[in-house]
């Protein structure tokens, strides 16, 4: 989005009301953006810029139908065999491309086409909209990378009306996020806790809130960013910070008074008050200013329709429509699972006689085996095909032959990552070393790599670059820790509470309450490159589970608890694995009795600027072997008592 330098308020307690064109393709017939602070105190008074004004409120009932999506983290389309020898991505991936975003834009443009005079229908984006497929190597790490954003390229093209700045977002940096936004975005993008960023610029790049009118409704959008998993106050840009998703509530709601007739919070803070036993994976998953936690906040500041757009816990909600999970002192949230497992629709009468019914929400599947008439083939060839054309090359390049067994493949792999011994996890952290021994001064003894850096498991056969990105998909940086044998020691004892017990573990046929681990499970539980060896004692439980006999190269940690060592890691964990609690928070993921987290942020690091993907891949190319004898192999490095 082109967006010209716009006017901000000097007054404290004030906000401007800015005009904006509306993407072209969407449902907004007008649109204006909110400028200014809402986390420095109460709004006391918007005022309308040049262009803007308080446009009066319909007369009689209209519809407002809404399409919303959530963390769809780059899954456009799943390529098929055809782009590379890798046949299938999952148990359900069907023999073509999975056009996943076609089949949202086929179901709401033909609701938009069908619409009466007194009906809107607008499309949104809950946010993380980045991070998860090869679509990502469009941006690139750097200005002279930088090719498209693929997301929000097919979002403006698609019609897309507004969308939250998720965690996830940021994940490359603010500068590529700025670079994608202005040409790739033409649509706004909302963030009201955001802010201190040296790119992205609020009132330019993000803003606060929005007003769209459509069908003559006057709909306010506040968007929200998770203050949990955002990646903030980094060496490339520290003053970026995220503030208080319920101060920004308490100050902004009350001032739209009379400005709108229906409020939409779009808020990437996740399901749950505190915790949650809906989120990823159905495990608990710490929360800061979840949405019921919102819920809560809005009640008693808003008297007329209201809906919470959420995001960032792939949380699964209203299969069935509303419930008492879902209708929160009134307030309804609605959130459409994540990497595009859904498409969520809600229906909400506004005006006046008062409406008939309370708003409705349902949620469409989407298919990963699809036929011609789910998509939209027209938006797919035009859009989409053209990204796939720019990255053929890149996803059928062959990087490597597996030759190792089952315990590398996705079967094995979805649970050995956190429930033990991982073969493909060693693979990855020993990889890792060896790359670091190229770095001049920059060799490492060990490696740590978090369960949830990786996402399944490989076969036999060729192995593509597009294989590799879904085994490790997200966008983490290389940074080496010093820390001394005692600090690691301790790193290791509390690693044990973490691991998923044989009880947890989802049995053939399913249990109640168990883990599935084909999900997220966000208790962060770490891997070790093969010089660190121990013994995990479960235990009674995860508060008595201990880690025994630790040592590295054979001698024990507890002979060496002086002596400094030098660890490879990610920037997720160093900057303390947010939701994964390495932060001394409370552990979550499911783990019982409010165990508080070892604190990797205070360990000095240094920020290398290597991608941890790509290293492990540079290490793929050289060797053009995963097999056992090239490290894919458990080798009793931890043992389960």
């Amino acid at each position: 989005m082109s967006v010209p330098d716009m006017a901000r308020p000097e007054n404290a307690g004030e906000m401007y009301l800015v005009p904006l064109a509306p993407n072209p393709a969407g449902g907004f017939e007008r649109l204006f953006v909110l400028t200014g602070d809402a986390l420095a105190g109460e709004i006391k008074r918007i005022v309308p810029q040049a262009g803007a004004e308080r446009v009066p409120a319909p007369t009689g009932r209209r519809t407002l139908r809404l399409f919303h999506f959530n963390d769809f983290h780059n899954y456009l389309t799943l390529p098929s065999a055809k782009h590379g020898p890798s046949a299938k991505h999952g148990p359900d991936a069907s023999e073509g491309d999975s056009h996943l975003f076609a089949q949202i834009v086929r179901r709401f443009r033909a609701a938009r086409a069908g619409a009466g005079s007194e009906e809107a229908v607008l499309l949104l984006s809950g946010g993380d909209d980045h991070t998860g497929t090869v679509f990502d190597e469009l941006i690139g790490w750097s200005a002279d990378e930088f090719v498209m954003d693929p997301a929000y390229a097919a979002y403006s093209a698609a019609g897309v009306d507004a969308a939250t700045l998720g965690n996830h977002e940021l994940d490359r940096g603010a500068e590529m996020l700025r670079l994608g936004i202005r040409q790739d975005a033409r649509f706004p993008i909302l963030s009201a806790n955001v802010f201190g960023s040296a790119f992205i610029e609020p009132g330019r790049d993000y803003f606060p809130a929005a007003i769209g009118v459509a069908k003559g409704v006057r709909i306010g959008l506040i968007g929200l960013t998770t203050t949990v998993d955002t990646r903030v106050h980094t060496s490339i840009d520290p003053g970026l910070a995220v503030g208080s998703p319920l101060a920004v509530l308490r100050n902004l709601v009350p001032a739209l008074a009379g400005w709108i007739d229906v409020l939409l919070v779009m808020s990437h803070c996740g399901y749950g008050a505190d915790a949650t036993s809906l989120g990823k994976a159905g495990a608990m998953r710490y929360l800061a200013e979840g949405d019921v936690t919102l819920a809560r906040a809005l009640a008693p500041l808003w008297d007329k329709p209201l809906l919470i757009i959420g995001g960032h816990t792939h949380t699964v909600l209203n299969e069935h429509g509303f419930d008492d999970r879902t209708l929160i002192a009134g307030v309804p949230i609605v959130q459409a699972g994540g990497q595009a497992s859904h498409l969520g629709e809600v229906e909400i009468e506004i005006g006046d006689p008062p409406p008939r019914r309370a708003p409705r929400a349902r949620l469409h599947p989407l298919k990963r085996r699809h036929n011609a008439e789910d998509i939209d083939a027209g938006f797919q060839a035009a859009t989409v095909a053209p990204m796939l054309a720019r990255l053929a090359h890149r996803l059928a390049e062959e990087v490597a032959i597996v030759e190792a067994d089952e315990a590398v493949s996705s079967a094995v792999t979805l649970v050995a990552r956190y429930a033990g011994e991982c073969a493909l996890a060693n693979f990855i952290a020993d990889a890792l070393v060896e790359r670091t021994q190229e770095i001049p001064g920059g060799a490492v003894d060990l490696a740590i790599v978090n369960a949830t850096a990786i996402g399944r498991g490989v076969k036999r056969g060729s192995l593509t670059f597009l294989d590799w990105y879904g085994v490790i998909p997200f966008a983490d940086c290389v940074q080496m820790a010093s820390l001394s044998g005692r600090q690691l020691r301790d790193i290791v004892r509390d690693n044990a509470k973490r691991i998923v017990r044989p009880d947890e573990l989802a049995q053939s046929g399913g249990s109640p309450g168990a883990i599935d681990t084909t999900g997220y499970v966000s208790r962060g539980f770490l891997h070790f490159s093969r010089r660190l060896r121990y013994r995990l004692r479960l235990g009674a439980g995860a508060a008595s589970a201990s880690a025994e006999e630790i040592a590295v190269d054979g001698i024990p940690l507890d002979d060496c608890l002086e002596r400094a060592f030098r660890i490879a890691c990610t920037n997720y964990l160093g900057a303390g694995g947010y939701g994964e609690s390495w932060n001394g928070a409370i552990i979550g993921g499911g783990v019982p009795g409010g165990l508080k987290g070892y604190d990797l942020r205070a360990i000095p690091k240094l920020d290398t600027g290597l991608v941890f993907r790509d290293e492990v891949l540079a290490h793929l190319r050289r060797i053009r072997r995963l097999a056992p004898d090239t490290g894919a192999r458990l080798d009793g490095r931890l043992i389960l008592v």
